[in-house]
């Protein structure tokens, strides 16, 4: 998945006119920058440059003289930046603070929270093929179809596996009703080593939070021994 695939409306099209041929002529700075705190993290300076991080890549923007992006240099910066900050440099990950949020419904992995970036998203195979029903089971009072454990799973452990940060889980629910907790268990069992990397188990109320939100929790945990699992 590349950023563009996550994009829509004026975020699509400002990263479409970056990369267009023949050159855009009309790309606006406020644009860019709405793109890319879109993207990644963008912090200003004391000295009014605009510092971008994105999977541990850094653009520093100089403060604008005009209100279009009018210099060459300045847009190829700005394609070679988006570029080469599409994924975690491998030589990196074994540091990477990684976050997977998982609910029944899909899983987003974070591969830095740090940098923040386009999470990897993995979702669950169709329902008349790998969709298991919850009636007659410990699983009825979620009054819906749960994804099987080894389809949806494997997927999530596969790409967790590529690095060897450490994890911390972010779900809904607790007990059966927690996807995030049947996946830590999974894990004990089908890929010790993976289970290992587990920082910690959090509760949380992803629909209400956005994505900037959650990253924010994960680096609180990061920066803050905290048992196990707990609330938040």
């Amino acid at each position: 998945m590349t950023a563009k695939d996550s994009l829509t409306g004026s975020h699509l099209r400002t990263y479409d006119r970056i990369f267009q041929h023949p050159i855009s002529h009309n790309l606006a700075w406020r644009e860019v920058h709405a793109l890319l705190n879109e993207l990644g993290e963008v912090v200003e300076e004391h000295n009014g440059n605009l510092k971008v991080t994105r999977n541990g890549q850094v653009l520093v923007l100089h403060e604008a003289r005009t209100k279009d992006v009018a210099e060459m240099d300045e847009l190829m910066s700005l394609r070679h930046f988006l570029e080469r900050s599409e994924k975690v440099p491998v030589a990196d990950q074994e540091s990477t603070h990684w976050l997977l949020v998982i609910d029944h419904h899909e899983a987003r992995i974070f591969t830095s929270v740090l940098s923040g970036g386009i999470p990897e998203k993995i979702l669950p195979h169709q329902p008349e093929e790998f969709f298991r029903h919850a009636h007659n089971s410990r699983e009825e009072s979620r009054g819906q179809e749960k994804p099987d454990p080894q389809s949806f799973f494997e997927p999530v452990a596969k790409a967790l596996g590529m690095g060897t940060g450490r994890i911390l889980i972010f779900g809904t629910g607790t007990g059966t009703s927690s996807e995030a907790e049947q996946f830590s268990n999974w894990v004990k069992i089908h890929h010790p080593p993976l289970a290992t990397r587990i920082a910690g188990l959090v509760a949380v109320d992803e629909h209400h939070l956005s994505e900037g939100q959650l990253l924010a929790k994960a680096r609180e945990f990061y920066s803050t021994p905290v048992p196990l699992t707990q609330n938040v």
